[in-house]
């Protein structure tokens, strides 16, 4: 067995004077001094900016945000990202998305109602994770308070609408590859013999 050693030896006070004076050496310590001084100056600098004018002045969030959901749509011909595979209501780990798919006409499995209960969702982002198709993304939407605790987004609530398609950019946000991740791809032996038989060619 090891002896303990006792690192403060000081006595606890016993008189009332004693206690104040240890409040006081405790509490009133340069640091105190330091930050609040810190806090001042930056009180009454004239060109400090730190004030926004909420809700006229809204907050710059991060493409990584994750916010409440959207549902993107193919820049190019305007058509639904979201093919139905219903990954998303799969891995939702408050139960909180609900997927109703049917087959159309040409026999391809369409998505005939989408809903999400904001009031359960935890934002986790697991379901734009495991979306094929970056159909269902977070976006940068941070005002959803509601007066019902069972907040639901629907599909027509979600969906990039069609006149606003020129305004819905490649998202780069959570759930997206980087813009450099064509770089990072590493060859492999096969397709650098592809490049000998094609410059052979030439």
């Amino acid at each position: 067995m090891g002896k303990y050693i006792n690192v403060d030896n000081t006595k606890p006070p016993v008189s009332t004077s004693d206690k104040f004076k240890r409040f006081v050496k405790r509490t009133f310590k340069p640091e105190l001094f330091i930050g609040l001084g810190v806090v001042f100056r930056e009180m009454v600098r004239k060109d400090s900016n730190h004030t926004m004018f909420y809700p006229m002045e809204k907050v710059q969030i991060d493409a990584r945000y994750r916010g409440v959901h959207k549902l993107l749509r193919v820049l190019e011909s305007g058509n639904e990202r979201c093919i139905g595979c219903g990954l998303c209501e799969k891995i939702c780990v408050s139960n909180c998305i609900a997927m109703d798919t049917h087959l159309g006409d040409d026999g391809r499995k369409k998505v005939s109602n989408y809903s999400i209960n904001f009031g359960r969702c935890v934002y986790c982002g697991l379901c734009a994770d495991v979306c094929p198709e970056l159909a269902i993304v977070h976006g940068g939407d941070y005002e959803f308070s509601s007066e019902q605790r069972a907040y639901y987004g629907f599909k027509n609530d979600l969906l990039t609408k069609k006149d606003e398609l020129k305004n819905q950019v490649e998202f780069e946000g959570y759930g997206s590859l980087p813009v450099d991740s064509s770089d990072k791809v590493k060859f492999t032996p096969t397709s650098y013999i592809q490049k000998e038989e094609s410059k052979d060619k030439e």
